[in-house]
Order: C-alpha cells, then structure tokens, then sequence
C-alpha cells in the first residue's frame, strides 16, 4: 500500500507519517488489540485523501500533455513549433467550453509551464482558471483546446499576478496556421486553438486569467504561489515530467 503510496508523488514528509501510522497499526494487531483488517482498513482511509486529493489536478496535466501533443503533431501548426523556441512560457487549457463555467460566461482550466531564463529547461505547471462573459469564436464553433504562448517578459509578469485580462495593456493575438506559415509579428501572447480537430480563430480579448493557488497547494502538497513555481522552482511534482520532457524536447527542436 505505501510503495502506491509513494507512486502518487506524495510529499516526502507524508509517506514517512504513513508508514509510522501504518506500523504502529500492525503491531497493534499483531497483539490482538485490534484485528488485522481493521488496521489495514485504517491505513487505506488515511493515504485514500491524500491520492484522490490530487486527482483533477494530475487529470489536468496529463490532459495539457495530449493537447500539446497533439498540436505539436499538426502539420498546420508550423508556427507554434517555431515560436515555441522562443517563448518565456506556455499556457495550455486543454478544454474551454460555454458549458464549463466558472462565473457566468465561458472558461476552463488552464497549465503554465516556463523556460528557466537563459537555459533549456522547463519547471512548471502551476494552475489557472480563466473565464470571460463571452468567448469569440469564428463560425460560432465553441473551442475546445487552447494552446497560449508567452513571447515577452511583460506577459509572463502579468502570469505571475494574482490576475489579469487578455487585451488592454497585453496584446494577444490568434497564430497563424497553415503548411509553411510563419509567425513574423511582436506581440505578448499568441494563442492558437482548436475544437474536435479543427482550427478556429478565437478572440480571447477580456478573458480574464487568474492563478488557482488552491489547485497549486493541492498538486504540490503545501501552499505555493505562480512564482513560487515559476521563477523560484521551489515547488516541484515528478508527475508532470511527461509534460516537461515534451516541451523540452519541442523548444530546441
């Protein structure tokens, strides 16, 4: 049981109380005191929280990693293979639907990976909500996948607030697709999207991102902040090397 325990990238310090807590159970049964399924029972309460705990947060991650799977794949995408070299961050929401809101309007849930300045490597994902009263959308087909990259110092000190909007003093602007496209233009966030396969240009402006430090403290196990992961690297969870090996290996290629 603690060996699946340690599997689900428990903070170090709580497998070290389970393994206490589930020892000084089987010894009290092994005395009679108690019988043995009941101590096993008491042990599988106590580490069940701590793995279902993180259970839509890791459903997340590995959501954002198909997703970007999947665009890193796309022969229409060669922009974002392009500008990802370049890129300080990426946000990947792997759905974004009128039928998921928060408060009234459309969003979803969103990943931020970032490049460590001056290095390959990349540390990362720290949660966000977004949400906006409404969501443009080309041809009115609702988005499903939104792939955001941060290209400027700006944006991702804007990412590191408790909260911001696309647009008004950030600009964001929808990548172009196509075989051969190339993404020439400055801007702080571009934004690529898809619903069921296909691309759909989609007006982000007034969407309003926020950080979910509940979601962060759930993932990491203690109470941590978007910079606190981001920029500091003092908070780290090996379940989502999947989706940082991948961006590695994206960004040099």
């Amino acid at each position: 049981m603690l060996s699946r325990c340690a599997d689900r990238d428990l903070p170090g310090w709580c497998v070290v109380l389970l393994h206490g807590i589930c020892a000084t159970a089987r010894a009290i049964s092994q005395v009679g005191r108690i019988p043995a399924s009941v101590a096993l029972a008491v042990c599988a309460m106590l580490v069940a929280p701590g793995a279902s705990a993180q259970a839509e947060q890791r459903a997340l991650v590995r959501a954002a990693t198909l997703t970007l799977t999947s665009f890193l794949a796309d022969r229409d995408m060669g922009a974002l293979r392009q500008d990802l070299g370049r890129a300080k961050a990426v946000m990947i929401a792997p759905e974004i639907a009128k039928a998921s809101f928060i408060v009234g309007g459309s969003g979803g849930r969103a990943v931020v990976v970032a490049r460590v300045p001056d290095s390959k490597k990349w540390v990362g994902p720290a949660f966000y909500t977004l949400a906006t009263a409404s969501v443009g959308v080309q041809a009115g087909v609702s988005v499903s996948e939104i792939v955001t990259l941060v290209m400027t110092d700006k944006a991702l000190d804007k990412l590191l607030s408790d909260s911001f909007s696309f647009g008004g003093d950030v600009g964001i602007a929808a990548g172009p697709v196509g075989a051969g496209t190339r993404s020439d233009f400055v801007v702080d966030f571009v934004s690529y999207s898809r619903s069921q396969g296909v691309y759909v240009g989609v007006n982000l402006d007034g969407t309003v991102v926020s950080t979910a430090d509940d979601w962060n403290q759930l993932y990491f196990g203690r109470p941590v902040r978007a910079a606190d992961i981001l920029v500091r690297m003092e908070a780290k969870n090996t379940h989502a090397n999947e989706l940082l090996n991948l961006i590695t290996t994206a960004a040099r290629n």
